[in-house]
C-alpha cells in the first residue's frame, strides 16, 4: 500500500481524501435538502444546521488539505484519449470551484448575523463578513444552486468513472478504489 501517487496510481492518502470529500459531500447535501423542511417545534431545528455547518467548516479544510497534496504529489497519467483528459481535468476544476463556492456561500448564510460559526463547539470561525444587505437571502440562494451543481456534476463524474470502467475497461476507477499499481 503505498502513500503517495504515482504515474501509474493513486496512493492510499489521494484516495482516502477523495471519498472521505465525496460522502461528507453527499451527506451535507441530504442534510441541507432535509432540514431545511423541519419546523420550529422539531427536536432537530436548531441541531441540524449546526451540524452542517460543523461538518461543512471542516470539509472546507480537508478540501484545502487535498488541493495541497494534490499539488505536491503527481498525477497518475490518464487513460483515455487526450479530448478525455482535458474534460477529466476541466470537471476536476470546477468540481473543486463548488466545493469552494460552497463553502463561500455556506460562510456568508452563517455569518450574515455577525455571530461566528461554532464548529462543534472545539473552535470557533469569526464573522469577518457580515450585515451586507440581503446576504443571508442571497448567499442562501447561491448555496442552494451551487449544491444541486455539485450533486448534478458529481453524477457526471460518477457516471463516467462507470463509463471507464464497464465501457471502455480500463483501470480508471480501480486506480481509485485501490493503490496497488
Amino acid at each position: 500500500m503505498q502513500w503517495r501517487n504515482t504515474d501509474s496510481s493513486y496512493g492510499i492518502a489521494s484516495i482516502g481524501l477523495h471519498w472521505l470529500i465525496a460522502a461528507a459531500a453527499i451527506s451535507l447535501f441530504a442534510l441541507g435538502v432535509w432540514m431545511v423542511e423541519l419546523t420550529y417545534y422539531d427536536p432537530w431545528y436548531q441541531r441540524a444546521p449546526q451540524l452542517h455547518k460543523s461538518i461543512g467548516v471542516l470539509l472546507f479544510g480537508v478540501a484545502l488539505a487535498r488541493l495541497a497534496w494534490r499539488h505536491a504529489n503527481p498525477r497518475p497519467r490518464p487513460l483515455g484519449a487526450a479530448l478525455q483528459s482535458r474534460i477529466a481535468v476541466a470537471v476536476h476544476r470546477l468540481l473543486d470551484g463548488l466545493l469552494f463556492a460552497l463553502a463561500a456561500s455556506g460562510y456568508l448564510i452563517s455569518t450574515a448575523d455577525g455571530r461566528p460559526i461554532e464548529v462543534f463547539e472545539l473552535f470557533s470561525v469569526p464573522a469577518t463578513l457580515s450585515g451586507l444587505q440581503h446576504q443571508a437571502d442571497i448567499a442562501g440562494w447561491a448555496h442552494q444552486l451551487l449544491g444541486y451543481a455539485l450533486l448534478g456534476l458529481a453524477a457526471l463524474h460518477a457516471g463516467a468513472a462507470f463509463k471507464h470502467h464497464f465501457v471502455d475497461r480500463d483501470r480508471t476507477l480501480k486506480r481509485m478504489l485501490s493503490s496497488k499499481p
